[in-house]
């Protein structure tokens, strides 16, 4: 997969996600995609202060983008 692919797969992901975020006030950017296996994103509004938010990117987040795009490693949230 090439690099936009992958970005293209990446943010197909979030797309996915998305709307979990934004009926909860909040949303997320994708920021890079470092060596094609480092994702950095950045939660968002109300995801910003949410005391879950490690958890919602663990569980959610990675996940999901780890389905479209299983060579990614890590997901990190960038403040």
């Amino acid at each position: 997969m090439t690099t936009e692919e992958l970005t293209i797969e990446v943010q197909k992901a979030l797309e996915e996600i998305r709307p979990f975020l934004n009926s909860d006030g909040g949303d997320i950017t994708l920021i890079s995609i470092e060596d094609d296996k480092h994702v950095k994103v950045r939660l968002e509004g109300a995801c910003t202060s949410c005391s879950v938010n490690q958890m919602t990117l663990k569980a959610g987040v990675e996940t999901t983008i780890k389905k479209f795009a299983p060579q990614i490693e890590t997901v990190v949230n960038i403040l």
